[in-house]
């Protein structure tokens, strides 16, 4: 009965989609006030429908309902409660609910915190997210119904893809799908601006909140999902440029552009054309991604599905939506000419550079990702575009990209001197060289990694002379500076703290490429010396879990003969899935990363038993997800700035504005 429920609850929603799409876009264009009423009614309902379908699916799943075909294929009683509730959306099925959950939760949230807008902007926003909900309940029901019963039910289900019973997999999906799904209202507010004709500095003021809360939502699910197969995989990297990866890193570059190209519109009314072109790009991406996880295109860890009548329904999506909104941009874009002017050398020049880097990466990744699936589709050839390609082409890029984004916040608007900002910023300069020299020197004249470490340090003492140069440091007296600090707004404190954070993972990433690793076989007892420690392999023992088993090897790393760490790697094997996983041993302090993995047992030369392990020293690994933890909390500390959150027209100003525009058409 509960799955009956939850579909009904599904078609519901899909029912008040398609009432969320007409009326208040049809009340927009005839300025029926009635009709554009019945926007945030709708919305509201739409995430109760939606929620109960939800709530039905992770009850399903909760009590082990093997009458329910998505519950056989996903779940097993054996399985632990927690991988139960979370296994609801580690498939296909399911992580489609969420996502129109999520996008259903954002619709809401416009029209609850939208009071402010103009009606017919919010109106037209809601109409456009109503069509993005109804596109996706409809491939949810018609071709990825998560209740589809099986009769006669079998004993139990097949259990969860093991390499998905992992607590960083139960985070990983929720917070990048916030990412997506904040970019469609972006991209509502774009199409709805193109219907108006008028992009101005309140629109900018709307989406610049969206775009931020979407980005440091993606960037969280992101690192989180790095940080799963780093730990997870077993093969002690923390990014692979695998297909499916890239396509979650696409909408995040264009992301980081909008929200600073949004932030000119707020302050200049210039680059609106930009703007509302990035706000398409980033949600076209997503729905790419979307496309790649799920189309049977890619062979990849993280695909979802592999059924082509899915993804000739999302590429369907994809080409109604985003041609659609491109074709609007195209008629559109001409009427919306700047108001703003001026000089490259200037704030407004720096986030136009930042901008233009940032995409033209996102051009290299994107080339590098579906370039193969064009080649084998026109001709059958197959080749693998991997990290050289990447790393060698996106290097060039980023370089000039770190460099802007210290100097861009030292800035004018306007028009700026460029000698001044050099001034302020010589000794994060001298910093910079020193690092770039001490990490030559100290890790064996490798150059790629010593540059890295320059920019990351170039960065964090960029951030620090952007905050020093707002409170005066250097002009007042200290007690001033740190008065005018603690009463800065906190979206300047959040911008700093971002790039701060982007310096921390460059740091993180520069450590990584100075790590070292060993492979070797030992019996018990046998020892070998390895990245300054005696790591001793204490024996090797049978380990039985709540579903599955393993072989967990202790591994004693001593340094001078005292014992820093006991280490235990293992191999689990899920005799449900009848599949063996890898599980890593890291022990850290936050400088390096220890980081054990076990391999096979074999027979040694003498007939001792020996097993296979492989040792690694990271310097700074940690770095990495801790710099984008700072940048998520940079984010979410300028989305607490009122200015930015509620940086709208009041009420009365705006019914003034509406007043005046019904007026002029009369």
């Amino acid at each position: 009965m509960i799955p009956e429920i939850g579909h009904f609850a599904l078609i519901m929603a899909l029912m008040l989609s398609v009432a969320q799409s007409v009326l208040p876009l049809w009340g927009a264009h005839r300025g029926d006030a009635r009709l554009m009423a019945t926007a945030s009614p709708l919305a509201f309902a739409g995430l109760v429908a939606v929620g109960v379908g939800f709530g039905a699916l992770i009850w399903s799943f909760v009590v082990n309902d093997t009458t329910v075909m998505n519950v056989v294929q996903n779940s097993h009683s054996a399985k632990p409660l927690i991988y139960k509730i979370t296994g609801t959306w580690g498939n296909h099925e399911g992580s489609m609910v969420l996502w129109v959950l999520t996008l259903a939760i954002c619709a809401a949230a416009v029209a609850g915190f939208g009071r402010d807008l103009p009606s017919g902007l919010k109106s037209r926003v809601l109409a456009v997210m109503g069509m993005i909900s109804l596109g996706f309940l409809a491939f949810t029901l018609f071709t990825s119904n998560p209740f589809d019963r099986v009769w006669p039910p079998p004993p139990d289900g097949q259990g969860l893809n093991p390499l998905l019973q992992d607590i960083g997999l139960a985070i990983h999906p929720p917070l990048l799908y916030v990412g997506y799904v904040g970019y469609a209202v972006t991209f509502a507010f774009a199409v709805a601006a193109l219907i108006e004709g008028r992009v101005d500095a309140a629109w900018g003021r709307w989406v610049r909140p969206w775009s931020l809360a979407a980005w440091a939502f993606l960037t969280m699910g992101i690192a989180i999902g790095s940080w799963w197969a780093y730990y997870e995989l077993g093969w002690g990297g923390f990014w692979f440029w695998d297909p499916v990866e890239n396509a979650s890193l696409l909408p995040w570059l264009v992301g980081a552009a909008l929200l600073h190209s949004a932030i000119v519109v707020e302050k200049r009314e210039a680059l609106k054309v930009w703007t509302v072109l990035l706000a398409l790009l980033a949600f076209a991406l997503s729905l790419l991604g979307t496309f790649l996880v799920r189309s049977g295109v890619l062979n990849s860890v993280h695909s979802f599905a592999s059924d082509p009548a899915r993804g000739v329904f999302i590429l369907g999506l994809l080409a109604v939506y985003v041609a659609g909104a491109f074709a609007l941009f195209a008629w559109r874009a001409p009427a919306m000419a700047p108001q703003g002017v001026f000089s490259p050398l200037s704030r407004e020049g720096g986030i136009v550079l930042n901008n233009l880097l940032l995409c033209s990466i996102a051009a290299v990744v994107f080339v590098g990702t579906l370039y193969p699936l064009f080649l084998d589709l026109l001709t059958g050839q197959m080749i693998s575009v991997g990290p050289p390609f990447y790393n060698m082409a996106t290097a060039p890029l980023a370089f000039p990209l770190v460099v802007a984004m210290a100097m861009g916040p030292l800035m004018a608007w306007k028009r700026a001197a460029f000698w001044p900002v050099l001034q302020r910023l010589w000794w994060a300069a001298c910093i910079a060289l020193l690092a770039f020299i001490l990490a030559l020197v100290l890790g064996g004249w490798n150059a790629l990694p010593a540059l890295g470490f320059a920019c990351g340090f170039w960065l964090l003492a960029g951030a620090v002379v952007d905050i020093g140069d707002r409170s005066g440091l250097g002009r007042t007296k200290l007690a001033n500076v740190f008065n005018r600090a603690r009463h800065l707004p906190r979206a300047a404190w959040g911008a700093a703290i971002a790039h701060a954070g982007m310096g921390v993972t460059i740091l993180g990433i520069s450590g990584m490429g100075l790590a070292t690793e060993r492979l070797i076989a030992l019996p018990a007892g046998g020892t070998t010396q390895f990245a300054g420690y005696e790591w001793r392999l204490d024996g090797v023992r049978d380990f039985q879990g709540p579903n599955w088993t393993s072989r967990k090897a202790s591994i004693t790393v001593m340094r001078d003969g005292q014992v820093l760490h006991v280490m235990e790697p293992s191999r689990r094997f899920f005799p449900v899935g009848r599949m063996t996983t890898t599980e890593a041993a890291i022990r850290t302090n936050l400088a390096r990363d220890l980081y054990a993995v076990l391999g096979e047992e074999r027979d040694g030369p003498t007939g001792q038993r020996e097993a296979v392990l492989r040792l690694h020293h990271k310097p700074l690994a940690p770095w990495i997800w801790i710099g984008a933890g700072i940048m998520a909390l940079g984010a979410g500390l300028s989305l607490s700035d009122r200015r930015v959150r509620i940086a709208a027209p009041n009420r009365r100003r705006r019914e003034a504005e509406e007043a005046a525009r019904a007026g002029a058409t009369a």
